[in-house]
């Protein structure tokens, strides 16, 4: 984020921490029952350019980015030869170059990673988190809630993609949007804005995040899970293609696919207190070894905190995984909203 913005936002009662803008109760009801919007503060933007951009990423990333056109984007990840996630980004067009949406606390990594693969090809990479101003819409009623922003995208697909004054929109799913802003037009955005969605911080749209079931890699679950853990294959996340050819852990991945079985998902659930994420959970089924681990977590408008958390299908099943220890507090298995395809999916 621009200093300019930085400073506006703490004008309007952002924290500097930017989880709240002063009630966290009142933003996670928001969050829940109407319409909200969020300076996603923990998100940077990586630019891929040069001619040769689009064959550098689609053989890097675990989607198809060839695939993606101007007015769409999509999800994938980058992963290790043994196929752990090292990050997840959601990716789209500026003109000829590729931008990828990740976490902050891993962007200077992932960076210097990727750049280790350019070698001979001409591509570009850079730090373009300046560049603009991210911003998270919400809306219940799956209507967004700037009208005078994307109204005419109203029946815009999930991972379309479209121009609005002062930059990018990018449908999430049925109820969130991202706004990829110029920071110079940002607050005036953000003030239209405000008059139908309520400012909300970080931890609001992180529990809308955990409630779509979308997940994320951290620094701390970094080579933690392999695509399939995280639900990617399915199509409510859309994180994988088994068409587009080889990228690094290609062949475990599909391994896992066509020749194994999904031994571990990522479901949603709630707890009573916080955990960090790479947090290990435990079962009875697997004694001292651990079964799972958080991915992402959240404050929950009822109260408690709620994750995403990664665990075997079998202590799933049987009901009783702890954090932490087998004497850690009982997780509460909530539902997602799609299927895992599995017997036991939002039971």
């Amino acid at each position: 984020m621009t200093q300019e913005w930085t400073s506006f936002l703490a004008g309007q009662g952002f924290a500097a921490d930017g989880g709240t803008f002063g009630d966290l109760s009142g933003e996670l009801a928001a969050a829940r029952d109407a319409s909200v919007i969020a300076p996603l503060a923990d998100q940077g933007v990586i630019r891929a350019s040069g001619a040769d951009a689009a064959d550098f990423l689609h053989n890097l990333m675990t989607n198809d980015i060839k695939g993606i056109t101007a007015g769409s984007a999509r999800f994938a990840g980058l992963c290790t030869a043994k196929g752990r996630l090292l990050a997840l980004f959601l990716i789209w067009r500026d003109g000829e170059d590729f931008l990828l949406m990740l976490p902050r606390d891993i962007l200077p990594a992932i960076l210097k990673k990727l750049s280790m693969y350019v070698l001979r090809a001409k591509v570009k990479l850079s730090d373009a988190s300046q560049e603009f101003a991210l911003v998270g819409l919400s809306a219940t009623d799956a209507v967004a809630p700037a009208p005078t922003l994307i109204a005419a995208s109203g029946d815009l697909p999930r991972f379309g993609a479209t121009g609005i004054p002062g930059g990018r929109a990018i449908r999430l799913d049925d109820h969130r949007w991202l706004l990829a802003l110029d920071p110079a037009l940002a607050a005036t955005t953000w003030q239209d804005s405000k008059a139908s969605a309520r400012p909300v911080g970080l931890a609001a749209w992180n529990w809308l995040e955990i409630a779509a079931g979308q997940p994320r890699i951290v620094a701390a679950t970094q080579e933690a899970f392999v695509p399939q853990m995280l639900n990617m294959e399915l199509p409510a996340v859309a994180g994988v293609s088994f068409t587009k050819g080889c990228y690094p852990g290609q062949e475990i991945v599909a391994r896992t696919q066509y020749l194994g079985k999904v031994k571990r998902r990522s479901f949603r659930a709630r707890i009573g207190m916080a955990a960090m994420p790479g947090t290990h959970v435990f079962a009875p089924e697997t004694g001292d070894q651990h079964c799972g681990a958080i991915v992402s977590l959240a404050p929950s408008p009822s109260g408690g905190h709620e994750c995403l958390v990664c665990v075997q299908i079998g202590a799933r099943e049987a009901g009783d995984v702890r954090v932490g220890s087998l004497d850690g507090e009982r997780l509460e298995f909530l539902t997602l909203p799609y299927a895992t395809n599995d017997d036991q999916a939002n039971a």
